[in-house]
């Protein structure tokens, strides 16, 4: 081939290959990976040399607190104690020879840590939960309140002593509903008549448990407040009334925390006010119905919590001011670290923020998460890195393992997984576009928009399976509202809540709790037209599998960075093709687990034996069977039976005996019931009796006058009672879904299935009562133990109070 000079060359556009760089000749001469395994091994290496195995870590600790946690009959803390020391030393034996064997230890140690995480706090927790509901006279001292609503004050109280009856197993606190009366200050003691329930249980398999949170958050009762508690005098004197230096400090921290948000909504007012004490001391019960209800449907309810995002927002808001303000003094930068001195003050300020905040778990979690990441400044290491995620997840996860299990938990690190793991990719993209684009005046507009968009399109992405599975919905127009509000409220809203914090001690702070309000007005208006364009998407419940896939699936494309990242997105898929594949079967019928409540599902309908069902229970059933209309019961007091004339003396709160209905009598009326009612749809006689036929031919009956059990067995096919007839099963044959009976299985949903004895399959919303969240359910007053099978005998009578009858 001729020589052919440059010029020429250009001139007749010859092509000319360019020089390969040095990373492309080292690509060439490493030998190329051929097989899946090979490149495997490779990828496997690039990550190992880049330190991600290590965030691995929290996730396998994670599942193994879970499997604990989900266990029917767990090992104890003992057993796993020793395995986890076996298997520590084995791990670090094998740490120098890497492989598949060190690779399944550590996975086998990092397990057994968490299940021994796990067991500790589960043996550790002192809660007692209150076995059954009781009505009783309560002296209590306050520790902390809460306004819930008009003239309604919610508090948490430590339990001193009962009366009338006198408790065997009382909680140490519990929460109380008082709605008349002067509030009562935080360490009065008050003396009171009250109802006292346990903690309920999942509302139907597979939801949220909420004995389980009290139990580790160490609320043994909820309950409320029959007329106005009288505040005893002088009670703060009493050595028993008084508690510990640590309690005492927390109740100074109380006042003091109620004092601010007396402050913010004296100057805020309505809901706006509401809404800014929410977002500094987690006060959220001032806040109106609606205004909850359209912060939710537009995706803007996680605005309410203490999260990652409020402590972010300050600390970045105080950390950017403080810096910015110290770069301003001539010469200051140059002598001493203004970075640094910028970091401590936003460590003060959040370790102030959490203090005022009430400290709820979700806001000690965000607390843990923002301390490491400024620490990280002061050894000159990167704030926002996932290894720092990992360690504040590790962190937690040894203090408090029952988080895992949270919804709270797992939405809150998801989202800071994506946004931080978005984040180094988009700024790796940044700069690569930087260096391309040269000077552009709007660069950084189209920066900031586009950071927006994608930062709220990650966190409400990598949120949504956590939603569905715990909330069984979305909202339908969340990303919208997000990317409407944000803006706002990083901007004005957290901004000028900060600077008024600080301006507080000096009574300057009206100006910024103005702009404040402002803002939050804004927010509102945004929540309710996004909210005005769609409500919720009811997603129903996830199968436990398809849930389980999609969420580690998410966490693995986060952590990794090569093509691994793809087995991320392979999970995902699975998740999803199981969650869609998935037949969605619905029961025939549901009961609550006191009996109070039960309704007949068909199709999307859902016929309840009461007008008004509690919206706490009959909206779960909703959201979780996908359930659309409400079909009320038809009232039928026609048909009442009078009642009985008194054959003998008059009962005696002892007895409990009243003359019982005439057995043909009560026969006939509940014949007619169901004769001449509508199938699927309840006809009900006022504090008697309910009945319907569902569209399998099954006769339901619920029966709210004990003396009518006995009759509704000899006609229906199944019998729904919140009582404890002496009996325990039907002699006709019937199913009898009794209190003793729900007290062990919980709430229950009853399938149509033909292979099954009677055509009928029966899920019960707990399995045994060997968990200590649930063992409460198992005890026995009358003979003070645990019994699982053992029932109160024929004779037995349980007490009532005038207030029951």
């Amino acid at each position: 081939m001729a020589f052919v000079s440059p010029e020429k060359r250009g001139r007749a556009k010859i092509p000319f290959p360019a020089m390969p760089s040095r990373s492309r000749w080292l690509a060439k001469l490493r030998p190329q990976p051929r097989t899946w395994p090979d490149r495997f091994r490779l990828s496997w290496e690039e990550e190992t040399a880049f330190g991600h195995p290590f965030l691995f870590l929290p996730l396998l600790i994670a599942l193994g607190a879970i499997l604990w946690f989900s266990a029917r009959d767990p090992p104890g803390a003992l057993i796993l104690a020793v395995l986890s020391c076996v298997f520590c030393i084995a791990s670090i034996a094998l740490l120098w020879r890497p492989g598949l064997l060190c690779a399944g230890i550590i996975v086998a140690t990092s397990l057994l840590l968490g299940a021994t995480f796990a067991a500790f706090e589960t043996e550790g927790s002192p809660t007692v939960l209150l076995d059954s509901p009781v009505t009783t006279t309560l002296t209590g001292r306050i520790l902390s309140r809460e306004i819930s609503g008009r003239n309604a004050y919610r508090y948490i109280v430590a339990l001193q002593r009962t009366e009338a009856p006198t408790l065997r197993r009382p909680p140490a606190t519990l929460t109380l509903m008082v709605r008349k009366g002067r509030p009562a200050n935080v360490g009065e003691t008050i003396r009171g008549r009250a109802r006292l329930s346990p903690p309920s249980g999942p509302a139907l398999a597979g939801l949220n448990d909420f004995g389980f949170d009290s139990f580790f958050k160490g609320i043994g009762a909820v309950g409320y407040a029959y007329g106005k508690p009288e505040i005893l005098s002088g009670a703060g004197d009493d050595s028993a009334g008084q508690g510990s230096a640590i309690d005492t400090a927390w109740a100074g921290l109380a006042v003091w925390r109620e004092a601010i948000g007396i402050r913010i909504r004296a100057t805020i007012p309505g809901d706006a006010g509401a809404i800014a004490a929410a977002l500094v001391t987690a006060e959220e019960r001032a806040i109106g119905r609606d205004s909850i209800t359209a912060l939710r449907n537009s995706g803007l309810g996680h605005v309410l919590a203490i999260s990652g995002m409020n402590m972010v927002l300050a600390a970045g808001t105080l950390l950017v001011g403080l810096r910015t303000g110290l770069s301003l003094v001539p010469g200051l930068a140059h002598r001493v670290p203004i970075k640094k001195i910028a970091a401590a003050g936003a460590l003060v300020m959040v370790c102030f923020y959490i203090l005022i905040s009430g400290g709820a778990v979700s806001a000690v979690r965000s607390w843990i998460m923002i301390v490491i990441m400024l620490v990280a400044v002061f050894f000159d290491r990167p704030s926002i890195s996932l290894r720092n995620v990992a360690m504040a997840a590790l962190v937690i996860l040894a203090v408090d393992p029952s988080a895992v299990s949270g919804p709270g938990f797992q939405m809150s690190f998801a989202a800071t997984l994506a946004l931080v793991a978005g984040y180094a990719r988009w700024r790796e993209r940044k700069a690569t576009a930087g260096r391309r684009s040269g000077n552009d005046r709007f660069a950084g507009i189209r920066s900031f928009l586009a950071g927006l968009f994608l930062s709220s399109l990650m966190g409400g992405v990598s949120t949504m399976i956590y939603s569905a599975a715990h909330f069984n919905q979305l909202p339908a127009y969340g990303l919208l509202g997000n990317m409407l509000a944000m803006p706002v409220i990083g901007i004005i809203v957290m901004p000028a809540g900060l600077m008024a914090m600080l301006l507080m001690p000096f009574g300057l702070d009206t100006l910024p709790l103005i702009v404040m309000g402002y803002g939050i007005e804004v927010m509102l208006a945004v929540a309710r037209f996004v909210s005005s364009l769609g409500g919720q998407i009811s997603t129903g419940r996830l199968p436990q599998s398809a849930f389980a896939l999609i969420a580690i699936g998410g966490v693995v494309c986060c952590l990794l960075r090569t093509r691994l990242a793809l087995t991320g997105l392979g999970l995902v898929a699975a998740g999803l093709c199981i969650a869609f594949l998935a037949p969605s079967e619905r029961p025939v019928l549901v009961i609550a687990e006191d009996g109070r409540l039960s309704a007949v599902i068909d199709g999307t309908a859902g016929a309840s034996n009461r007008s008004r069902p509690p919206a706490f229970i009959y909206g779960q059933w909703t959201r979780a069977l996908r359930l659309e209309n409400h079909v009320a019961p038809i009232a039928r007091a026609d048909l009442a039976l009078p009642e009985p004339a008194a054959q003998e003396p008059a009962p005696t709160a002892e007895t409990r005996r009243r003359p019982a209905f005439p057995t043909a009598a009560a026969r006939a009326s509940l014949q007619r019931l169901i004769g001449e009612g509508t199938p699927g749809r309840f006809s009900c006689v006022p504090d008697q009796w309910c009945a319907t036929t569902s569209q399998e031919g099954w006769v339901i009956v619920t029966v709210d006058d004990r003396r009518l059990i006995g009759s509704a067995c000899d006609v229906a096919d199944i019998v729904v009672t919140s009582a404890n007839p002496v009996f325990s099963t039907c002699r006709s044959g019937a199913l009898l879904a009794s209190a003793r009976m729900l007290r062990r299985t919980g709430a229950l949903e009853i399938y149509a299935d033909s292979a099954m004895p009677g055509g009928r399959r029966i899920v019960s919303a707990m399995e045994g009562l060997s968990r200590p969240w649930q063992r409460h359910r198992a005890y026995d007053w009358r003979r003070d133990a645990y019994d699982n099978d053992a029932l109160p005998s024929e004779k037995s009578v349980e007490p009532i109070t005038d207030e029951e009858s």
